[in-house]
Protein backbone atom coordinates (compact mmCIF):
# COMPACT_ATOMS: atom_id res chain seq x y z
CA UNK A 1 0.00 0.00 0.00
CA UNK A 2 1.49 3.69 -1.08
CA UNK A 3 0.87 6.31 0.67
CA UNK A 4 -0.82 8.82 -2.08
CA UNK A 5 -3.04 11.97 -1.67
CA UNK A 6 -5.59 13.48 -4.62
CA UNK A 7 -3.51 17.00 -5.85
CA UNK A 8 -7.05 18.91 -5.13
CA UNK A 9 -6.54 17.94 -1.00
CA UNK A 10 -2.95 18.89 -0.85
CA UNK A 11 -1.55 22.29 -0.32
CA UNK A 12 0.30 24.22 -3.06
CA UNK A 13 4.02 22.98 -1.90
CA UNK A 14 2.74 18.94 -1.49
CA UNK A 15 1.93 19.47 -5.25
CA UNK A 16 5.07 20.71 -5.79
CA UNK A 17 6.39 17.91 -3.49
CA UNK A 18 4.17 15.28 -5.67
CA UNK A 19 5.65 16.30 -8.68
CA UNK A 20 9.19 15.85 -7.46
CA UNK A 21 8.16 12.16 -6.10
CA UNK A 22 6.54 11.24 -9.98
CA UNK A 23 10.31 12.50 -11.31
CA UNK A 24 12.20 10.15 -8.70
CA UNK A 25 10.18 7.58 -9.38
CA UNK A 26 10.89 7.55 -13.46
CA UNK A 27 14.58 7.95 -12.49
CA UNK A 28 14.76 5.03 -9.99
CA UNK A 29 12.72 2.95 -12.93
CA UNK A 30 15.84 2.77 -14.80
CA UNK A 31 18.01 1.46 -11.83
CA UNK A 32 18.08 -1.94 -9.85
CA UNK A 33 16.87 -1.81 -6.50
CA UNK A 34 19.25 -2.47 -3.47
CA UNK A 35 19.85 -5.60 -1.83
CA UNK A 36 17.53 -5.36 1.26
CA UNK A 37 16.40 -8.93 2.54
CA UNK A 38 14.19 -7.69 4.83
CA UNK A 39 12.24 -6.35 1.75
CA UNK A 40 12.75 -9.57 0.70
CA UNK A 41 11.08 -11.42 3.49
CA UNK A 42 8.38 -9.44 3.75
CA UNK A 43 7.11 -9.51 0.18
CA UNK A 44 7.76 -12.94 0.63
CA UNK A 45 6.14 -13.50 3.28
CA UNK A 46 3.03 -11.27 1.64
CA UNK A 47 2.64 -13.57 -1.12
CA UNK A 48 2.37 -16.58 1.27
CA UNK A 49 -0.69 -14.95 2.94
CA UNK A 50 -2.12 -14.22 -0.07
CA UNK A 51 -1.71 -17.72 -1.28
CA UNK A 52 -3.02 -19.08 1.88
CA UNK A 53 -6.26 -17.06 1.78
CA UNK A 54 -6.71 -18.26 -1.70
CA UNK A 55 -6.30 -21.94 -0.30
CA UNK A 56 -9.37 -21.22 1.61
CA UNK A 57 -7.05 -22.52 4.84
CA UNK A 58 -6.24 -20.85 8.05
CA UNK A 59 -3.19 -20.99 9.70
CA UNK A 60 -3.65 -23.50 11.96
CA UNK A 61 -4.91 -25.63 8.57
CA UNK A 62 -2.06 -24.79 6.98
CA UNK A 63 0.64 -25.85 9.30
CA UNK A 64 -1.28 -28.97 10.08
CA UNK A 65 1.51 -32.58 10.02
CA UNK A 66 4.28 -29.50 9.05
CA UNK A 67 7.54 -29.22 11.50
CA UNK A 68 6.38 -25.48 12.92
CA UNK A 69 3.67 -23.66 14.04
CA UNK A 70 0.78 -21.26 13.26
CA UNK A 71 2.53 -18.97 15.11
CA UNK A 72 5.85 -19.29 13.20
CA UNK A 73 3.74 -18.82 9.99
CA UNK A 74 2.07 -16.08 11.08
CA UNK A 75 5.30 -14.54 12.38
CA UNK A 76 6.80 -15.37 8.36
CA UNK A 77 3.18 -13.94 6.73
CA UNK A 78 4.24 -10.61 8.39
CA UNK A 79 7.94 -10.71 7.50
CA UNK A 80 9.14 -10.74 10.99
CA UNK A 81 10.87 -14.30 11.04
CA UNK A 82 12.41 -16.36 8.18
CA UNK A 83 10.75 -19.72 7.26
CA UNK A 84 14.58 -20.59 6.07
CA UNK A 85 14.33 -24.37 5.26
CA UNK A 86 13.45 -24.51 1.73
CA UNK A 87 11.85 -27.94 1.91
CA UNK A 88 9.61 -26.84 4.19
CA UNK A 89 8.38 -23.84 1.80
CA UNK A 90 7.97 -26.29 -0.93
CA UNK A 91 5.11 -28.78 1.20
CA UNK A 92 3.40 -25.50 1.87
CA UNK A 93 3.27 -24.30 -1.49
CA UNK A 94 2.18 -27.68 -2.57
CA UNK A 95 -0.64 -27.85 0.22
CA UNK A 96 -1.96 -24.42 -1.48
CA UNK A 97 -2.01 -25.51 -4.68
CA UNK A 98 0.72 -24.32 -6.26
CA UNK A 99 2.82 -26.76 -8.45
CA UNK A 100 4.22 -24.81 -11.14
CA UNK A 101 8.13 -25.52 -10.92
CA UNK A 102 8.91 -21.91 -12.25
CA UNK A 103 6.45 -20.78 -9.92
CA UNK A 104 7.98 -22.71 -7.13
CA UNK A 105 11.51 -21.59 -7.62
CA UNK A 106 10.74 -18.39 -7.75
CA UNK A 107 9.45 -18.14 -4.37
CA UNK A 108 12.65 -20.29 -3.69
CA UNK A 109 14.75 -18.09 -4.55
CA UNK A 110 13.07 -15.08 -2.63
CA UNK A 111 13.22 -17.25 0.50
CA UNK A 112 17.40 -17.44 0.22
CA UNK A 113 17.63 -13.80 -0.84
CA UNK A 114 15.70 -13.38 2.34
CA UNK A 115 17.56 -15.18 4.83
CA UNK A 116 21.11 -13.94 3.84
CA UNK A 117 21.90 -11.16 6.45
CA UNK A 118 21.26 -7.40 6.70
CA UNK A 119 24.49 -5.00 7.07
CA UNK A 120 23.20 -3.88 10.60
CA UNK A 121 22.87 -7.76 12.06
CA UNK A 122 26.06 -8.23 14.02
CA UNK A 123 24.95 -5.16 15.67
CA UNK A 124 21.61 -6.42 16.72
CA UNK A 125 22.17 -7.97 20.25
CA UNK A 126 23.47 -4.25 21.43
CA UNK A 127 20.61 -2.64 19.93
CA UNK A 128 17.35 -1.46 21.88
CA UNK A 129 13.83 -3.68 21.99
CA UNK A 130 12.25 -2.91 18.50
CA UNK A 131 15.72 -1.64 17.18
CA UNK A 132 16.21 -4.21 14.47
CA UNK A 133 12.72 -5.02 13.41
CA UNK A 134 12.26 -0.46 12.50
CA UNK A 135 15.97 -0.72 10.49
CA UNK A 136 14.58 -4.08 8.61
CA UNK A 137 11.61 -1.94 7.51
CA UNK A 138 13.53 1.09 6.94
CA UNK A 139 16.06 -1.16 5.00
CA UNK A 140 12.76 -2.05 2.78
CA UNK A 141 11.23 1.10 2.51
CA UNK A 142 11.07 3.16 -1.22
CA UNK A 143 10.02 6.26 0.35
CA UNK A 144 9.15 7.23 4.39
CA UNK A 145 7.76 10.40 5.82
CA UNK A 146 7.91 11.62 9.29
CA UNK A 147 7.30 13.85 11.34
CA UNK A 148 9.78 14.97 14.50
CA UNK A 149 8.61 17.88 17.13
CA UNK A 150 11.31 16.89 19.96
CA UNK A 151 14.71 16.48 17.88
CA UNK A 152 15.91 16.72 14.54
CA UNK A 153 15.59 13.63 12.32
CA UNK A 154 17.82 10.87 13.06
CA UNK A 155 18.63 10.37 9.03
CA UNK A 156 19.09 14.15 8.66
CA UNK A 157 21.54 14.53 11.12
CA UNK A 158 25.42 14.89 11.37
CA UNK A 159 27.64 13.03 13.04
CA UNK A 160 28.75 15.75 15.66
CA UNK A 161 24.94 16.04 16.45
CA UNK A 162 24.27 12.25 16.49
CA UNK A 163 27.61 11.85 18.88
CA UNK A 164 26.50 14.78 21.21
CA UNK A 165 23.05 13.69 21.56
CA UNK A 166 23.98 10.04 22.62
CA UNK A 167 26.77 11.35 24.94
CA UNK A 168 24.04 13.39 26.92
CA UNK A 169 22.11 11.02 27.85
CA UNK A 170 25.17 8.72 28.34
CA UNK A 171 24.64 8.33 32.10
CA UNK A 172 20.81 8.52 32.45
CA UNK A 173 20.88 5.33 29.75
CA UNK A 174 23.98 3.77 31.40
CA UNK A 175 25.64 3.26 28.02
CA UNK A 176 29.12 2.22 27.00
CA UNK A 177 31.24 4.23 24.62
CA UNK A 178 31.82 1.86 23.00
CA UNK A 179 27.57 1.51 22.11
CA UNK A 180 27.78 4.90 21.35
CA UNK A 181 30.07 4.82 18.83
CA UNK A 182 28.31 2.06 17.32
CA UNK A 183 25.15 3.67 17.45
CA UNK A 184 26.58 6.78 15.59
CA UNK A 185 28.27 4.32 12.90
CA UNK A 186 24.78 2.79 12.55
CA UNK A 187 23.10 6.08 12.36
CA UNK A 188 25.43 7.36 9.33
CA UNK A 189 25.18 3.80 7.18
CA UNK A 190 21.70 4.14 7.45
CA UNK A 191 21.48 7.96 6.14
CA UNK A 192 23.84 6.64 3.20
CA UNK A 193 20.46 5.59 1.85
CA UNK A 194 19.45 8.94 1.12
CA UNK A 195 22.56 9.93 -1.61
CA UNK A 196 23.36 6.38 -2.48
CA UNK A 197 23.28 5.92 -6.44
CA UNK A 198 20.59 3.22 -6.90
CA UNK A 199 17.40 4.16 -6.04
CA UNK A 200 17.79 6.46 -3.59
CA UNK A 201 15.08 6.33 -0.19
CA UNK A 202 12.36 8.85 -0.41
CA UNK A 203 12.11 11.47 2.50
CA UNK A 204 9.72 13.72 3.37
CA UNK A 205 10.74 14.98 7.12
CA UNK A 206 8.36 17.50 8.77
CA UNK A 207 10.50 19.49 11.81
CA UNK A 208 8.69 20.97 14.62
CA UNK A 209 10.73 24.21 15.58
CA UNK A 210 11.31 23.70 18.94
CA UNK A 211 13.49 20.40 17.88
CA UNK A 212 15.75 23.01 15.57
CA UNK A 213 15.97 25.72 18.42
CA UNK A 214 17.28 22.74 20.56
CA UNK A 215 20.94 23.92 21.12
CA UNK A 216 22.59 20.49 21.15
CA UNK A 217 26.69 20.86 22.05
CA UNK A 218 27.96 24.48 20.98
CA UNK A 219 26.16 27.01 17.90
CA UNK A 220 29.48 25.74 15.32
CA UNK A 221 27.83 22.27 16.07
CA UNK A 222 24.21 23.41 15.22
CA UNK A 223 25.15 25.76 11.99
CA UNK A 224 26.88 22.71 11.02
CA UNK A 225 23.93 20.68 11.13
CA UNK A 226 21.49 23.63 9.98
CA UNK A 227 23.69 23.28 6.45
CA UNK A 228 23.34 19.58 6.52
CA UNK A 229 19.39 19.66 6.52
CA UNK A 230 19.49 22.58 3.52
CA UNK A 231 22.11 20.14 1.73
CA UNK A 232 19.82 17.28 2.10
CA UNK A 233 16.74 19.37 1.35
CA UNK A 234 18.05 20.38 -1.94
CA UNK A 235 18.35 16.58 -2.93
CA UNK A 236 15.47 15.66 -5.81
CA UNK A 237 14.28 12.71 -3.16
CA UNK A 238 14.09 14.95 -0.11
CA UNK A 239 12.23 17.21 1.32
CA UNK A 240 11.75 19.01 4.75
CA UNK A 241 9.06 21.17 5.88
CA UNK A 242 9.69 23.08 9.15
CA UNK A 243 6.52 23.59 11.29
CA UNK A 244 6.61 26.48 13.27
CA UNK A 245 6.03 27.24 16.70
CA UNK A 246 3.75 29.98 16.70
CA UNK A 247 1.00 27.91 14.09
CA UNK A 248 -2.55 27.70 15.23
CA UNK A 249 -3.86 24.02 13.78
CA UNK A 250 -3.75 20.45 14.46
CA UNK A 251 -0.31 19.55 16.49
CA UNK A 252 0.98 15.80 17.64
CA UNK A 253 3.29 15.03 20.73
CA UNK A 254 5.47 12.14 19.46
CA UNK A 255 7.56 11.37 17.04
CA UNK A 256 6.60 8.99 14.18
CA UNK A 257 7.00 7.76 10.70
CA UNK A 258 5.53 5.96 7.51
CA UNK A 259 7.19 3.62 6.11
CA UNK A 260 6.05 2.67 2.48
CA UNK A 261 7.47 -0.56 0.97
CA UNK A 262 6.13 0.01 -2.69
CA UNK A 263 3.91 -2.13 -4.75
CA UNK A 264 1.43 -4.15 -3.09
CA UNK A 265 3.26 -4.43 -0.06
CA UNK A 266 1.99 -2.64 3.65
CA UNK A 267 3.01 0.59 4.72
CA UNK A 268 4.33 0.57 8.09
CA UNK A 269 3.70 3.15 10.54
CA UNK A 270 6.79 3.49 13.48
CA UNK A 271 5.86 5.27 16.81
CA UNK A 272 8.43 6.87 19.33
CA UNK A 273 7.11 7.21 22.46
CA UNK A 274 8.73 7.82 25.84
CA UNK A 275 8.77 4.08 26.50
CA UNK A 276 9.49 2.62 23.69
CA UNK A 277 9.78 2.25 19.84
CA UNK A 278 6.23 0.55 18.86
CA UNK A 279 5.83 -0.36 15.02
CA UNK A 280 2.51 -0.43 13.85
CA UNK A 281 2.22 -2.83 10.77
CA UNK A 282 -0.39 -3.11 7.89
CA UNK A 283 -3.11 -2.22 9.87
CA UNK A 284 -5.40 -0.33 7.49
CA UNK A 285 -7.15 1.92 10.06
CA UNK A 286 -4.20 3.21 11.87
CA UNK A 287 -2.16 3.76 8.67
CA UNK A 288 -4.86 5.82 7.57
CA UNK A 289 -5.01 7.74 10.79
CA UNK A 290 -1.14 8.42 10.96
CA UNK A 291 -1.72 9.46 6.88
CA UNK A 292 -4.30 12.25 8.23
CA UNK A 293 -1.87 13.52 10.79
CA UNK A 294 0.71 13.67 8.51
CA UNK A 295 -1.33 15.43 6.01
CA UNK A 296 -2.74 18.20 8.25
CA UNK A 297 0.73 19.05 9.53
CA UNK A 298 2.20 19.68 6.31
CA UNK A 299 -0.33 21.79 5.90
CA UNK A 300 0.15 23.71 8.89
CA UNK A 301 4.37 23.73 8.27
CA UNK A 302 5.73 26.00 5.91
CA UNK A 303 6.46 25.50 2.49
CA UNK A 304 9.63 23.06 2.06
CA UNK A 305 11.09 26.07 -0.78
CA UNK A 306 11.15 28.52 2.83
CA UNK A 307 13.36 25.83 4.65
CA UNK A 308 16.75 27.03 3.77
CA UNK A 309 15.83 30.85 4.61
CA UNK A 310 14.29 29.42 7.96
CA UNK A 311 17.60 27.68 8.97
CA UNK A 312 19.96 30.52 7.86
CA UNK A 313 17.82 32.85 10.10
CA UNK A 314 17.93 30.24 12.80
CA UNK A 315 21.92 29.87 12.15
CA UNK A 316 22.51 34.07 12.55
CA UNK A 317 20.49 34.27 16.06
CA UNK A 318 22.37 31.71 17.85
CA UNK A 319 25.82 34.07 16.87
CA UNK A 320 23.86 37.11 18.03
Amino acid sequence: MRIGWHHERLPCHAAHIAVKDRQLSREGSHMAAPHRPTARRIALGHELRELRKQAGLSLQEAVRGMSFSDTKLQRVETGLQDLRSAGDLRKLLSRYGITDDEEVERLVATQREASSQEWWTPHAAHMPSGMPRFLGIESAAEEIRAYHPSIILGLLQTEAYALTRHQSSKSIDETTTEFIEDSVRIRMRRKEALTRDDAPLRLWAILYEPALRHIVGDPDLMREQYEEIVRLASLGNVTVQVLPQGMRGYLFEHNFSLLMLGGTLPTTVQLDTAFATVSIADKPREVRRFQRQFEALSRSALPPEETPKFLHQLSREITE
